[in-house]
């Protein structure tokens, strides 16, 4: 192999050429060729998404990646990811995803950690940029987040496939092991960049937006990966959310109390997911099943947080004929934090369309329960609340109660 003489910074891009060599020339590409992913990186920075000079540099990448040690190539490449910041964030990962994993696969049956590492780094860099929330943010997609989300499910899928196809992972331990990281990716995205991303679909979109794309897909994988949705679900449902946001999910794998609650969200509220939701519960257990993670977005003051946790709830409670949600809903550790976090909302909320959900969502609680329910309901509200339009709206309740069975004795 021989060198280009032009340096990257005198505009020109180093080239490696197949064609005659020497020994000693392969000797130095193989050693010494991974610090050139530095000025690479730099290189692809400064010129245009596209452009020839970026097509050099990838070019020399793409013969760096059959040159040297794969193990070194990889380390180079995510050490420049790792340092990417700002607008580099994107313009760094989204060329270098394809070079990456034609490096994974490379590594032959030893690859779980060497993936694992990769997901968690292009991730890392990722939460720091900010998720789009209004239909023209996602449509410039200023530090394109979509697009790289998009490319991201695109690294993954050989990966997830590999597990998928897997015969006995009992008899795979690095198969079995990349699972693991795998679901650790997966149940990551949930948290960022899905927990904050708007997930409607807007009536002018024709199709799925990407993040929504991305959901869908982030879903396709843990349903791919063997992972037991109805089992995850219910995981934390019914314990309280504490300030360890840890939990166990399939044994060793680990992902937060948000992760959950944006899953709970995007299946029972978006429907994404349902079809691999084999299990089917009953409107009371769900609903109480869905309390622990209403809590976990009720908490929260963001915009996109609250209006999932009020949309989850709702969407629980829908299923529920009025009148007829037991008492014992009341007991679940978290149901105490929903009504407090509720009335929060109501009265505290400097977001006006979030105060009149809040409140619409507080009557259909209260429509809901049973008579009993009721009664212990409106204790609970009046023990909680200090506002006077909240305890003004509990007793005109009441009385509409009241109102109710009176006509029904007929008196």
């Amino acid at each position: 192999m021989c060198f280009k003489h032009r340096t990257l910074g005198q505009g020109g891009v180093i080239g490696l050429h197949s064609g005659p060599h020497n020994q000693t020339d392969g000797i130095l590409i193989r050693n010494v060729g991974w610090n050139l992913i530095g000025p690479i990186a730099k290189c692809m920075q400064s010129c245009a998404v596209g452009s020839e000079k970026e097509r050099g540099c990838l070019q020399l990448l793409n013969a760096l990646i059959e040159s040297c040690n794969p193990k070194e190539i990889l380390l180079g490449i995510l050490e420049q990811i790792d340092e990417a910041a700002g607008d580099h964030i994107s313009r760094i990962i989204l060329p270098f995803l394809q070079p990456l994993q034609i490096v994974l696969l490379k590594l032959g049956n030893k690859k779980s950690y060497s993936v694992g590492l990769s997901l968690s780094t292009i991730h890392s860099r990722l939460s720091n940029l900010p998720v789009p929330y209004t239909a023209q943010q996602m449509q410039e997609d200023k530090y394109s987040l979509c697009q790289c989300c998009l490319a991201l499910v695109q690294f993954a899928q050989p990966f997830i496939d590999i597990v998928s196809q897997s015969i006995d992972l009992s008899k795979e331990a690095d198969t079995e092991e990349m699972r693991k990281e795998l679901l650790t990716f997966c149940f990551s995205c949930l948290k960022y960049p899905l927990l904050n991303a708007p997930l409607n679909t807007l009536p002018e979109d024709e199709g799925d937006h990407p993040l929504r794309v991305f959901a869908k897909q982030i879903m396709g994988f843990l349903v791919s990966l063997g992972e037991s949705l109805p089992r995850t679900f219910v995981q934390r449902g019914h314990s309280a959310p504490t300030n360890d946001t840890e939990g166990s999910i399939s044994g060793n794998e680990v992902c937060s109390v948000e992760s959950l609650a944006c899953l709970s969200y995007l299946l029972f509220v978006q429907h994404i997911g349902i079809d691999s939701f084999p299990f089917v519960f009953g409107p009371s257990f769900l609903v109480k099943s869905n309390m622990g993670h209403v809590a976990v977005l009720l908490k929260r003051t963001e915009e996109s947080l609250l209006s999932k946790g009020l949309d989850l709830l709702e969407h629980s409670l829908l299923r529920v004929d009025n009148g007829s949600l037991p008492e014992d809903v009341l007991e679940v550790l978290t149901a105490n934090q929903v009504l407090q976090d509720l009335v929060k909302v109501m009265t505290l909320c400097p977001i006006e369309h979030l105060r009149k959900k809040s409140l619409a969502t507080l009557q259909l609680v209260i429509d809901k329960f049973c008579v009993e329910g009721k009664y212990k309901l409106f204790r609970c509200l009046l023990k909680i609340s200090s506002h006077a339009g909240v305890e003004g709206y509990i007793i005109h309740n009441i009385k509409n109660q009241i109102d109710a069975a009176l006509k029904v004795r007929g008196i």
